[in-house]
C-alpha cells in the first residue's frame, strides 16, 4: 500500500514538470474556406524570436515550445491568428481578410494597405506572375494589367521592352515609366550593350510589382512620373527556421513564323518567267564543264543550282537553362535574411546570339531598440555577357540572298574561310559582289558585351522613443555599372576583306584584318539620397488617422566612357586606329542632377473617407536657373462605401470604394533627343583636318534653347474598387481618366537664322488623352480539392495632338522607312492621334489587286499630290489580357493570353521584297530573293516601288492579334521527403498568335515590320524544390 502511495505521489509531483517541459509542436495550416494548404505562413512563439515557416503542404514544425505558450500565425492576405499550445499537434485554419486586399502596397516613399489607397494603383504578386521561360522582369507582368502595354523589340534574349502606361504623355521626350527597385529609382539610360534594363535583376528575386498610374499616386515622384511608376519589391527573409529553395528549368526555343519567301524551285521559275535574261546569274558556275547558259533557251546550262533556305541557315533550335538557389533565415534569431544566386544561359534563335547572366542578392531587415529602428539593407550584384550580332545584316541578308546559291564553297581557291560569297573580277581585283553571306556575318564576328552591375541601398526607419508618432527615414542608394565591349573579326572574315594598292597581282593583293575592330568601356555611377519625416497620429473621433510627411530627394547620374575606333587604310587595306588628337580616348562624360522637395498628407475620416494631398518641387540640371524648378501638386479622395452603414451587413458587398483624384506631373528627360546640356551654350572642337591655320583648332557653337522648361501633364481620374459575394467570387476595379499635357517638349523645325540648327527641342504644344481600364477577377469554385479562378483586363486609350504652336505637324523620327534616306511614314499632327501614318488611299482593280501608283483623289481636284494623303492611326487604342488558374489536389494549370484591337502595322517586307523587279541586280551581278508571289505574301501588281508607292496604305495591315502568352501545367509530388516539397512543371510560351496580318508578327511597337528578330516559341520543363 505504501508503495502505491509513493508511486502516486511521484506521478502527481512530476506531472507539472511534464506540462512545462519544452517540446516540439507541429501541424498543418490551411485556408478555412478552401481547405487548401498554405505556404509561407510565419509561425512564431509570441514574445520571442523562436519561429518557423510552413512548407508547400502547409506543414510546420517549431521546437523548444512550452505548454501554455501562444503561437502567432501570420501571412499576407490573411488575418493574424493566435493559438495557445495545449498539445504537440496543432492544426490551424486561417481566415482570408474580408477587406479589399489587406496586403501592404508600396507607394512613393512609403506603403499602405490597398484598402486605404486613394489613387489608381495595380498590384501584381508572385502568385500571379507569368510563368514558363522568363529571362527579364518585364515578362512577368506582360498582359497582366489594364492600361499597361509592354511590347518587346523582338525575340532577342535581352530584347528591349517598350513599356507604356496609359499611352505615355510625350512626343519627343522619354515615354517610359519610372522604375523603382527596392526604393531606388533606376536610371533611364541603359549601360552600353544592354538592351533590356529589366534583365539586370533576377526575376526569381521579385516579390511584387506596384504600378502607379494616375497623378494622385505618381505626383510624389514629380518630374520622372508623368508616364507612371513601376515599383518592384524583392523577396525578404524570415523570422522562422532556415528555408531553402532550388529551382531549375531547361527550355527549347524555335522560330514560330518565318517570312514567306520563294524556295529555289519557285525562284528559278520566277526568274525564267519575269527576268529570262538573268538566268545566267542563278546558282554558281559548274567547274566540270565549259558550257555557259544560253539565254535564248528556257533551260539553264552550265550552272549548279542549290536549294538553300537562308532563314533556316541563320536560325537554330536554341537551348536555354535557368537555375536559382535561395536561402531564408533568421540570423542569430534577430536578423531576417534572404540570399540568392542565379545563373541563366539563354540562346537566341539566331545563331551565335547567346546571353549569360549570373546574379547575386542579399537582403537583411533587422530591427533594433525594441523595434524602434528598422533597417533594410539590399545588395544586388550581376554579371552578364551577350554576344551581340549584326541583326540587320543577318536578318536582312537571309531575306535577300538568292536561294540558288550555296552556303559553303569547297573550292580550294575560296578566300572566305569556306563560306560562299559572290564575287566579280574588276581589273586586277576580285571584288565582293552583292549581298554578304548572312551565315558568315554571324560566324566570322564576335562582339562580347559584358556588364557588371551593382544595385544597393540601406534604409533606416527610426521611430522616436520620445515621440513614437514621429518617424525619421533615411534612404541611401547606389546604382553602378561597368560595361566592356569588344568587337572582333575572325580569320578570313568577309567584312574585313580589303586590298593592298601596292600589289597588282590578283592572287596576292588582298588581305583580311582579323582581330579587334572596336572597343568601349563605360562606367555609370548613380547615387540616391532620400530623407524625410513621417508623423502619424490615430484618434477616436471623426478624424480617425492623420499622417503627414515631408522630405528631400537627391539623385545624380554620371555616365563616363571611352572607346577605341578604327578605320581601314585606303592604300594598304590595313586596319588602323582612328585617333582624334583633341580627344585621344574618345571620351564622353555626361552628368544629370535632380533635386526635389516633397510632402504628403493622408487623412482617414470616420473610417469611410480618405483624403490624400501631395506636393513636389523638382529641379533639373537640364534647364537654366530661371526655368529649373517645376511644381507638381496632387489631391485625391476616396469613399469606402463598404464601411457605410447601409451596406455594412450586405451579403453581396464585401468591399466597395470610390476614388477621385487629380494632379500634375512633369517631364524633363530629353537626353535621348538632344543630350544632357540642351539649355547651355557650348562649343564643339573641330577636326584637325579642317584647320584654317595649322595647329589652331576651330570651334563650332552647338545648338541650344535657353527657354526650355518643364513639360507638364495634368491627370483626372475616377475609379471604383469592388469585392463582391461570399469569398470574393467577383473582384476588380474600373477607372476612367483624362490627361492633358502642356508645354510639350518636342523636336521641331527652327526658322532659318533663329538657331544654330534646322531643328531642335522646344516647348511647342499640347496633347489630350482619354481612356478607361477594367480589371475583373472571378473565383467561381473554391473547395478543399478544387479551385478555379479567371482574371481579365481591358484598357482603352486615345490621345490627340491639340496644338503644336506655329506648326501643324512634326515628324516622328522613329518611323523611318527602308527606302531612300530620311523617309518617314508617321507624324504627330494637330487633330490626330500621335504617331499616325500619312498615306495615300490605294486604288484596286476589280480583282482586288492594287493598281500601281493609282490613288484616290480625296480632295477632288484631279491632281494626286500630298493634299490627297490622310492620317491613319498606327498604335492600338485597345489592349487586353485574360487567363485562368486551375488547381485540383496536387495538379495545377494556368494560362495567360493577351492582345490588342486596332492599330496598323506597315508591312515593310512588301516594300523591300514584294515587287517584280526587286530580283534584278543593282550595280552588281547578284540576284535578290523576293516574297512568294504565289501566296498572299506579295502581289505582282508592282514592278517597282518608285513614286508615291511607299506611302500607299496598301502596305498598312490590321495589327489586331491574340497571343497565347503562356500555359503551364504542374504537379506537386506528395510525400516526396520529410519537410520537403517538390513541384515539377511543363510550360509553353508564345504557343500561337491569331491575327489577319500577312507578315511575320503583327506586334511591333513602332508599327514598321522590317528586319524583325522573331519571337520564339518556347517549351520548358522545370522543377521547384523547397526544403
Amino acid at each position: 500500500m505504501n508503495k502505491l502511495k509513493n508511486i502516486f505521489l511521484g506521478v502527481f509531483l512530476f506531472f507539472p514538470l511534464l506540462f512545462f517541459a519544452q517540446q516540439t509542436v507541429s501541424g498543418k495550416i490551411t485556408d478555412n474556406v478552401t481547405k487548401a494548404p498554405l505556404l509561407g505562413v510565419n509561425v512564431v512563439v509570441k514574445g520571442t524570436t523562436n519561429g518557423s515557416i510552413s512548407d508547400f503542404d502547409g506543414l510546420y514544425e517549431i521546437r523548444n515550445v512550452n505548454m501554455g505558450d501562444v503561437l502567432l500565425f501570420t501571412s499576407i492576405g490573411y488575418n493574424p491568428k493566435e493559438v495557445k499550445v495545449t498539445s504537440s499537434t496543432l492544426n490551424v485554419e486561417m481566415t482570408e481578410s474580408t477587406e479589399l486586399l489587406d496586403e501592404v502596397v508600396l507607394i512613393g516613399y512609403g506603403s499602405a494597405k490597398k484598402e486605404d489607397l486613394t489613387g489608381s494603383v495595380d498590384v501584381l504578386s508572385s502568385k500571379d506572375f507569368n510563368q514558363g521561360s522568363v529571362v527579364s522582369a518585364d515578362q512577368l507582368l506582360t498582359g497582366k494589367m489594364a492600361g499597361v502595354r509592354i511590347t518587346s523589340n523582338g525575340g532577342q534574349p535581352d530584347a528591349a521592352p517598350n513599356i507604356r502606361i496609359r499611352g505615355g504623355s510625350s512626343l519627343s521626350a522619354n515615354n517610359s515609366p519610372l522604375i523603382v527597385i527596392d526604393g531606388i529609382p533606376v536610371d533611364n539610360t541603359n549601360p552600353a550593350g544592354v538592351g533590356n534594363p529589366l534583365s539586370l535583376i533576377n526575376p526569381n528575386d521579385i516579390e511584387s510589382f506596384s504600378v502607379l498610374k494616375d497623378a494622385s499616386a505618381t505626383a510624389i515622384y514629380g518630374s520622372r512620373a508623368s508616364n507612371g511608376v513601376i515599383i518592384i519589391s524583392t523577396k525578404k527573409g524570415t523570422s522562422g527556421e532556415v528555408k531553402f529553395n532550388f529551382s531549375s528549368d531547361v527550355s527549347v526555343s524555335n522560330v514560330a513564323n518565318s517570312i514567306d519567301l520563294m524556295n529555289s524551285q519557285q525562284y528559278v521559275s520566277y526568274i525564267q518567267q519575269y527576268h529570262p535574261t538573268y538566268t545566267n546569274l542563278l546558282g554558281i558556275d559548274d567547274p566540270s564543264t565549259d558550257v555557259t547558259d544560253n539565254l535564248a533557251t528556257p533551260g539553264i546550262e552550265g550552272r549548279i543550282l542549290s536549294d538553300t533556305d537562308w532563314q533556316d541557315e541563320i536560325y537554330r533550335t536554341a537551348i536555354s537553362t535557368n537555375t536559382n538557389f535561395s536561402a531564408r533565415a533568421n540570423l542569430g534569431g534577430k536578423i531576417p535574411f534572404r540570399g540568392s544566386i542565379g545563373y541563366t544561359n539563354t540562346g537566341g534563335v539566331v545563331k551565335t546570339n547567346d546571353y549569360e547572366r549570373v546574379s547575386l542578392s542579399a537582403k537583411l531587415t533587422p530591427t533594433f531598440f525594441d523595434d524602434h529602428l528598422k533597417v533594410s539593407l539590399n545588395a544586388k550584384g550581376l554579371y552578364s555577357e551577350k554576344n551581340a550580332i549584326d541583326e540587320g545584316g543577318a536578318l536582312g541578308g537571309a531575306v535577300n540572298m538568292d536561294p540558288t546559291k550555296p552556303v559553303f564553297d569547297v573550292n580550294p581557291n575560296n578566300r572566305f574561310g569556306g563560306f560562299y560569297q559572290n564575287t566579280i573580277v574588276d581589273g586586277n581585283r576580285l571584288l565582293l559582289d552583292g549581298q554578304s553571306n548572312p551565315l558568315a556575318l554571324l560566324k566570322q564576328r564576335e562582339r562580347p558585351e559584358e556588364v557588371k552591375r551593382f544595385l544597393g541601398n540601406i534604409e533606416l526607419d527610426y521611430k522616436l522613443h520620445a515621440l513614437p508618432e514621429l518617424r525619421a527615414v533615411l534612404n541611401l542608394g547606389l546604382e553602378a555599372s561597368k560595361a566592356n565591349i569588344e568587337e572582333r573579326f575572325l580569320d578570313n572574315s568577309i567584312a574585313t576583306y580589303r586590298f593592298n594598292n601596292a600589289d597588282t597581282d590578283i592572287n596576292t593583293n588582298y588581305l583580311f584584318n582579323p582581330g579587334v575592330n572596336y572597343t568601349e568601356n563605360q562606367d555609370i555611377t548613380n547615387t540616391t539620397l532620400d530623407a524625410y519625416l513621417v508623423y502619424t497620429k490615430e484618434f477616436d473621433g471623426f478624424v480617425k488617422r492623420f499622417e503627414v510627411q515631408g522630405g528631400y530627394s537627391y539623385q545624380n547620374f554620371k555616365n563616363d566612357g571611352t572607346s577605341v575606333q578604327y578605320r581601314y587604310n585606303d592604300e594598304s587595306g590595313l586596319r588602323e586606329e582612328l585617333i582624334n588628337p583633341n580627344n585621344l580616348n574618345n571620351r564622353y562624360y555626361n552628368v544629370l542632377n535632380l533635386q526635389s522637395y516633397f510632402g504628403r498628407a493622408n487623412i482617414d475620416l470616420a473610417e469611410q473617407f480618405l483624403v490624400t494631398l501631395s506636393f513636389r518641387a523638382d529641379g533639373s540640371s537640364l534647364f537654366t536657373e530661371e526655368n529649373r524648378w517645376g511644381y507638381f501638386p496632387a489631391a485625391a479622395v476616396a469613399w469606402k462605401i463598404g464601411n457605410a452603414g447601409f451596406v455594412e451587413n450586405s451579403n453581396v458587398i464585401n468591399d466597395l470604394k470610390l476614388r477621385l483624384g487629380a494632379g500634375k506631373t512633369g517631364q524633363q528627360d530629353i537626353t535621348g533627343a538632344v543630350g544632357y546640356y540642351p539649355s547651355s551654350p557650348l562649343f564643339t572642337i573641330g577636326s584637325t583636318t579642317s584647320q584654317y591655320l595649322s595647329g589652331v583648332n576651330l570651334y563650332s557653337a552647338k545648338a541650344f534653347n535657353p527657354d526650355l522648361t518643364w513639360e507638364k501633364t495634368t491627370t483626372y481620374n475616377v475609379g471604383l474598387d469592388f469585392d463582391l459575394f461570399a469569398n470574393g467570387i467577383v473582384s476588380g476595379s474600373v477607372d476612367f481618366y483624362q490627361k492633358q499635357t502642356k508645354d510639350l517638349l518636342a523636336r521641331t523645325a527652327v526658322p532659318p537664322g533663329q538657331a544654330l540648327s534646322d531643328a531642335f527641342v522646344q516647348n511647342v504644344g499640347e496633347t489630350e488623352s482619354k481612356g478607361f481600364e477594367v480589371n475583373l477577377n472571378l473565383r467561381p469554385i473554391s473547395t478543399e480539392d478544387f479551385t478555379l479562378e479567371f482574371n481579365s483586363n481591358v484598357g482603352y486609350n486615345r490621345s490627340e495632338v491639340t496644338s503644336l504652336k506655329d506648326v501643324t505637324r512634326i515628324t516622328a523620327a522613329e518611323s523611318g522607312l527602308p527606302t531612300g534616306t530620311g523617309v518617314s511614314l508617321a507624324y504627330h499632327a494637330v487633330g490626330y492621334q500621335p504617331y499616325s501614318a500619312w498615306v495615300f488611299k490605294q486604288v484596286y482593280d476589280t480583282n482586288g489587286d492594287p493598281i500601281s501608283n493609282a490613288f484616290v483623289d480625296i480632295n477632288g481636284d484631279n491632281v494626286i499630290n500630298n493634299d490627297d494623303r490622310y492620317y491613319e492611326t498606327l498604335r492600338p487604342n485597345w489592349t487586353f489580357g485574360f487567363g485562368l488558374n486551375f488547381n485540383y489536389k496536387n495538379w495545377d494549370l494556368s494560362s495567360s493570353f493577351r492582345g490588342q484591337l486596332g492599330g496598323q502595322v506597315y508591312n515593310a517586307r512588301r516594300l523591300t521584297s514584294g515587287w517584280i523587279d526587286r530580283a534584278i541586280p543593282n550595280n552588281s551581278n547578284s540576284l535578290s530573293n523576293v516574297l512568294d508571289f504565289n501566296s498572299d505574301a506579295a502581289t505582282t501588281s508592282f514592278a517597282n516601288v518608285q513614286g508615291n508607292i511607299p506611302f500607299s496604305d496598301y502596305f498598312l495591315e490590321d495589327a489586331s492579334f491574340l497571343r497565347m502568352e503562356n500555359i503551364v501545367i504542374g504537379f506537386r509530388v506528395p510525400n516526396f521527403l520529410k519537410d520537403t516539397s517538390l513541384r515539377i512543371y511543363g510550360a509553353a510560351n508564345n504557343l500561337f498568335v491569331i491575327s489577319d496580318y500577312s507578315g511575320q508578327d503583327p506586334e511591333n511597337f513602332n508599327s514598321i515590320d522590317n528586319n524583325f528578330y522573331p519571337r520564339p516559341r518556347v517549351f520548358t520543363l522545370g522543377l521547384n524544390l523547397d526544403f
